[in-house]
């Protein structure tokens, strides 16, 4: 069992779990999101290479559309 902050709250994993995994579990499209993870913004193409581990901090912002045009 892991622990780690997601979003400023704590999370625990049965393991370490790659980061596209763990967005789909939540049932986020990974194309509709920012990702920090450990104080730095993830590249998209980033995503698949990174796993969560214990300790992590992972920010996970959802991108909103809308506005006056």
């Amino acid at each position: 069992m892991i622990t780690l902050q997601v979003n400023g709250k704590p999370v625990e994993l049965d393991r370490s779990t790659p980061l596209v995994a763990y967005l789909e579990r939540l049932g986020v499209d990974p194309r509709a999101v920012a990702v920090e993870h450990n104080g730095e913004i993830l590249e998209r193409s980033a995503y698949a290479s990174v796993t969560l581990r214990e300790g992590d901090q992972v920010e996970i912002v959802r991108m909103v559309g809308g506005g006056t045009p």
